[in-house]
């Protein structure tokens, strides 16, 4: 067995809870090089950061910014790319990601696939399921993701909110059986609120990364110092002003981003990923825009 699997999660959980430590403070955490694998998801969009590669920083960043205080040449890479599908994701992202030699993986896929391409969920399991059993043959620690709750989003919930808790089921025996991680975006009661999402209501905003970034590291019970903001109420919305804004996001980010993944050139380039060599924080991350909680809110998810 890999040296770094017979550490066991049991194990690191007793450390991080600082059972472990005779003066009850928690260790630092093991990882020395992380390396995130997906889709516009994982490389950030709905995040702006002029600062950081392509103009996005999103909950990948923030994770490798809290695994690096403390942990001189920490190093960190992200191999996403917008708009593939999962067996994109594993064909193009899986052997840079070996090459690079992590001991901490991040995997998020299969989203566009249930969403755009209306696919099975059992059958994306199954490749899910090869794509982790060669991702975790390497020893490094596996982070996976459950889809979000769609069903308060006009057009996208319904069906498709079924077939993502179907998805989600499978991804936690994946998980069970390949000693992964499990960040439940699923179960985040902060995604009823529509600050957590970019206007397009696709993409978390930047509060909704940071969200997730804070799902990420609690999942792996690390210490951190990212806590949620606590911004301004929200004016309360009729109905017809609700459906008219449905309309309206609709005409403006959805047909044109379903165009975009059902077209016969809804493919994404490998040669396109976020930060495709694994950099130490000083180099791979910049120093982030200050986000207030007086930012406007302009989009989410309607009805929720």
């Amino acid at each position: 067995m890999n040296a770094r699997r017979a550490v066991g999660w049991g194990s690191l959980s007793r450390v991080f809870r600082g059972c472990a430590n005779p003066g009850n403070e928690p260790e630092k955490h093991p990882w020395k090089r992380y390396v995130a694998l997906g889709d516009s998801f994982t490389e950030g969009l709905g995040d702006p950061e002029p600062g950081s590669p392509g103009g996005l920083r999103g909950w990948a960043d923030r994770v490798a910014e809290e695994l690096g205080k403390d942990h001189p040449g920490f190093t960190y890479a992200n191999l996403a790319v917008r708009g593939l599908l999962l067996e994109q994701i594993l064909n193009q992202q899986t052997g840079p990601a070996l090459a690079l030699e992590p001991d901490l993986i991040s995997l998020n896929a299969g989203g566009n696939d249930l969403i755009f391409r209306r696919s099975d969920p059992d059958k994306l399991a199954a490749q899910l399921d090869a794509g982790v059993e060669l991702l975790g043959s390497t020893g490094a620690t596996l982070v996976l993701f459950t889809g979000p709750d769609w069903g308060g989003t006009p057009l996208l919930g319904g069906s498709n909110r079924a077939k993502v808790a179907i998805y989600n089921e499978n991804i936690r025996t994946v998980a069970r059986r390949h000693h992964a991680v499990i960040a439940d975006l699923w179960s985040l009661t902060q995604e009823a609120d529509a600050r957590m999402w970019d206007p397009d209501r696709l993409h978390f905003s930047p509060e909704g990364h940071r969200v997730v970034a804070m799902t990420v590291l609690d999942a792996l019970h690390v210490p951190h110092s990212l806590r949620p903001l606590q911004p301004r109420e929200l004016p309360e919305r009729s109905w017809h002003q609700a459906r008219a804004g449905d309309l309206l996001w609709a005409r403006r980010y959805l047909i044109p981003w379903a165009l975009g993944h059902l077209g016969p050139h809804a493919v994404g380039n490998a040669s396109g990923a976020k930060r495709p060599d694994a950099l130490t924080l000083s180099a791979a991350v910049k120093p982030p825009a200050s986000i207030t909680s007086e930012s406007p809110a302009t989009g989410g998810k309607a009805g929720r």
